[in-house]
């Protein structure tokens, strides 16, 4: 018998799998934290002209879709109507098949319009008529669209340099989500960018009323931003490495590099990897000091057009996968944290798929009871991954090799504020995946184990591992 496409079902494929997404999963408060949503938008609680400001305006992960169906850039980034790019993006869905926007825009549809209609040039004008109707009137602000979703508390990411004026000034409202920031430190890192580095540690130094002229000073000027933020409500870090950098480096090898960047003089590999290990040292410290949790995101071909890298800048939808190999420098950089017993709460994130049983099996080597179960996680599935396969190929590696009751669950990772049923999306899967289980007979049929097991994965893991 055919099932009905995104019904009450949708991916619950057995009793089982129904029961705990519907009595378990379905209603928990979200926690997502990690995205790139703006706090100055949720300050403003901003609204959206029109469906295609609201969906289409910056999500690049749409973008490349589009251009996947040979869509005009004018229609994409350009300057044409709202409409017309609506009117382009109903042209491309359809032949989105396999691809997860054609089931997370068909959701964000049902679930903040209750338009159940296909996503096709015939039905475009019908769309767009519906949700411009309904975005005009009340309940489709910022703020609204984040609490119809049951968003508990959310954690942007942010530059160290950011004055987090508007995380300061939502904490001093009645608006009832908990909106942090995430202390991302990429800029302070990617030393071969000589010029951007060279900016970067300017305005560092002026925000900090600091002469930064050695690798002593950027520390310095770094722990007061440290400590900015963490007054400031944040728990957690980032840092998105393209490679893994290790070498046996002394804090005079970083220094010499540092100062070398410094008088914009150009680096070896070993001087850049020099630095590199030594400033993963203090920030793994520094998160380790304050209680933080630190997230290292590994593995992205960043920018691999040129060409449209210099027409449209970075993070415009053409970065890729990266596929060096991690497992040897990555295993150096925590063990140089771990041998100092500084080594943070940590969650290790792979965009390639084929580095989810090196992360799987390197979480285990680096697990202690000083942070509490789960010190070390092996990311939810991101980017290129986070649809159905990479869910399950996620879950299962670290059901096979890790602790999958400790998995402090999905993130949406985006910039929209339409994505929240992503979430939905991961529950979904994940109450199948156990459904399924308990049917084959892998798993005992124990309603308590499995509904603590949903609940912990979907909310209470994340709850209690970022304190939040």
């Amino acid at each position: 018998m055919k099932k009905p496409f995104l019904d009450q079902h949708f991916l619950l494929h057995t009793p089982t799998a129904q029961h705990l997404y519907h009595s378990v999963a379905k209603d928990l408060p979200i926690i997502d934290y990690h995205n790139h949503l703006s706090a100055q938008d949720i300050y403003h609680d901003i609204h959206y002209r029109s469906i295609a400001d609201a969906w289409l305006s910056h999500d690049h992960y749409v973008w490349r879709a589009m251009r996947s169906n040979g869509i005009d850039e004018r229609y994409i980034t350009g300057d044409t109507s709202d409409f017309e790019k609506f009117e382009k993006w109903c042209e491309t869905v359809p032949y989105l098949i396999g691809n997860p926007f054609y089931h997370w825009a068909h959701m964000e549809l049902q679930r903040y319009f209750g338009i159940n209609e296909l996503i096709c040039p015939e039905n475009c004008h019908q769309i767009w008529q519906q949700c411009n109707e309904q975005i005009s009137g009340d309940g489709f602000s910022a703020r609204q669209l984040l609490e119809r979703m049951n968003v508990e508390s959310l954690c942007t990411t942010d530059d160290p340099l950011s004055d987090l004026r508007y995380h300061r000034h939502l904490a001093e409202t009645d608006f009832k989500v908990k909106v942090l920031p995430t202390f991302r430190a990429d800029d302070a890192f990617n030393i071969e960018n000589n010029k951007k580095f060279v900016t970067w540690v300017a305005k560092l130094a002026s925000l900090t009323d600091t002469r930064i002229n050695n690798i002593e000073d950027l520390y310095r000027a770094l722990e007061q931003r440290f400590k900015y933020f963490h007054q400031h409500g944040c728990r957690l870090s980032d840092l998105g490495l393209k490679t893994v950098p290790y070498t046996d480096a002394t804090p005079d090898d970083a220094n010499r590099a540092f100062k070398k960047a410094l008088a914009g003089q150009p680096l070896s590999s070993l001087e850049v990897a020099q630095f590199k290990t030594q400033l993963f040292q203090y920030l793994g410290q520094k998160n380790h000091d304050l209680g933080w949790v630190m997230q290292i995101h590994i593995g992205v071909l960043q920018d691999a057009n040129r060409r449209r890298f210099e027409q449209l800048g970075g993070a415009t939808g053409f970065s890729a996968i990266d596929d060096t190999c991690i497992a040897q420098p990555l295993s150096k950089l925590l063990s140089s944290l771990d041998y100092q017993h500084s080594m943070p709460k940590t969650i290790l994130y792979c965009l390639n798929p084929k580095d989810n049983y090196v992360l799987g099996a390197m979480i285990g080597a680096f697990q202690d009871s000083d942070c509490g179960p789960g010190k070390v996680q092996l990311g939810a599935a991101w980017w290129f991954n986070d649809q159905k396969d990479g869910i399950l190929n996620q879950l299962q590696t670290l059901g096979n090799l890790g602790a999958l009751g400790r998995f402090v669950g999905m993130l949406t990772d985006s910039r929209s504020f339409l994505s929240y049923p992503r979430h939905e999306y991961f529950r979904r899967i994940l109450c199948n995946v156990i459904g399924e289980w308990v049917e084959l007979g892998e798993l005992p049929d124990d309603e308590t184990l499995l509904e603590r097991l949903i609940s912990d994965i979907c909310y209470h893991n994340a709850k209690r591992y970022f304190d939040l």
